[in-house]
């Protein structure tokens, strides 16, 4: 397997820049991180506190129930 060395991963960095913009790449990162943590805890068979509904949706569901 080759090694993967800085100027590869610039590379990629620069890349993911180009195609996805300066905007939308902190929102990815979130999101990829949000995952990665999400896929650590299944595996180690942690299972987070489960989020409460924002209350946009806590309405919706309370108007459509009406």
């Amino acid at each position: 397997m080759p090694n993967v060395g800085p100027i590869e991963i610039f590379l990629v960095l620069l890349v993911a820049l180009i195609v996805f913009g300066p905007k939308k790449l902190p929102e990815l990162g979130k999101s990829l991180g949000r995952g990665i943590s999400e896929f650590r805890g299944t595996i180690s068979g942690e299972s987070p506190a489960p989020a409460a509904p924002a209350p946009e949706v806590e309405a919706k569901t309370a108007d459509t129930r009406a």
